[in-house]
């Protein structure tokens, strides 16, 4: 199943909004990364990022002020596949369709960028990423055996990834 290019209007919301990531945003992504993840990206992870010219953007509540940050990603756009490394919603966000709507970005994004693939990594613990990831098009492509650092606290052991594909 491939997914369809998606217009920005065709998943337009009034109460949230998309903006690129900024170097000024990575101190509160970092936040909500360390929030969320036993192993989570550093702030230096996300400017290394930006620096590079990934394609990294951020999901705020629109109507509120000051606009909470509700999710991010990082998308890495090269030659025909786009490769996404990051997407995360903040805790207190989840489950409310952010992560999907942050996913239709990400993939409209891949598209403009000419890709003809997005490919990405997911614990086989989360499945909640899962869910979503299966419910957008995404289909399972291999395993990174002991990709992740485990929840251990010392992370002595290593949780494998599934690797999921999906055409665009």
């Amino acid at each position: 199943m491939s997914a369809q290019p998606i217009s920005q209007a065709s998943y337009a919301d009034a109460s949230r909004a998309f903006a690129p990531m900024q170097l000024s945003d990575v101190v509160a992504v970092a936040s909500i990364e360390k929030s969320i993840y036993t192993a989570p990206w550093t702030e230096g992870n996300f400017v290394d990022s930006l620096m590079a010219g990934y394609c990294a953007w951020t999901l705020r509540a629109a109507a509120e002020r000051p606009s909470p940050l509700l999710g991010y990603f990082v998308l890495m756009a090269a030659v025909d596949e786009a490769h996404l490394l990051n997407l995360s919603v903040a805790s207190n966000a989840q489950g409310l369709g952010h992560g999907l709507y942050l996913l239709r970005k990400a993939a409209t994004l891949a598209i403009e960028h000419k890709a003809s693939s997005v490919i990405l990594e997911v614990r086989p613990s989360n499945l909640r990423a899962l869910a979503i990831y299966r419910r957008y098009g995404f289909r399972e492509h291999g395993l990174r055996r002991r990709y992740y650092p485990a929840s251990d606290r010392d992370h002595q052991s290593r949780e494998d990834a599934i690797v999921m594909r999906l055409a665009v």
